[in-house]
This record gives C-alpha cells, sequence and structure tokens, in this order.
C-alpha cells in the first residue's frame, strides 16, 4: 500500500475516499484511533492509503478534483 492522501481535515479525507470510492478504487484510512490519544483535537494526520496498483489512477483522481498533495 501506498499514502495517497495526509491531512486533518476529516471533510477532505471524507471527500477524497467517496472520490476513490466512485472510480472503485479500494482505500484505507490510516490512524484514525490516533483522536484517542489526542484527545479527539485533531493534532495527528490520518493517512489514506491505496494497493500500489491503483496508486497513479488514484493519484489521478485527487488531481482532478483539486486533492493533490503539494510536491
Amino acid at each position: 500500500m501506498r499514502e495517497l492522501l495526509r491531512s486533518t481535515d476529516p471533510t477532505r479525507l471524507a471527500f477524497a475516499k467517496a472520490l476513490l470510492q466512485g472510480e472503485d478504487i479500494d482505500c484505507f484510512e490510516m490512524d484514525v484511533n490516533m483522536s484517542v490519544l489526542e484527545g479527539s483535537i485533531g493534532i495527528f494526520p490520518r493517512r489514506l492509503m491505496v494497493l500500489d496498483g491503483d496508486f497513479e489512477a488514484a493519484q489521478e483522481v485527487m488531481r482532478d478534483n483539486g486533492l493533490a498533495e503539494a510536491p
């Protein structure tokens, strides 16, 4: 799996997941349970992971919808 997106914004992550699901690209959100350690203040970013074979297609979906990570 490769990291596609890292963010502390839950709405950005939800939008990205919806876009990927709409393109039949499986994704997995990591670090969701970090809120237990941080006290739900949102300082630790969550990571959105995709399979290696889907990475390029997923990047294209992110770019096309203005969610591309800065280099």
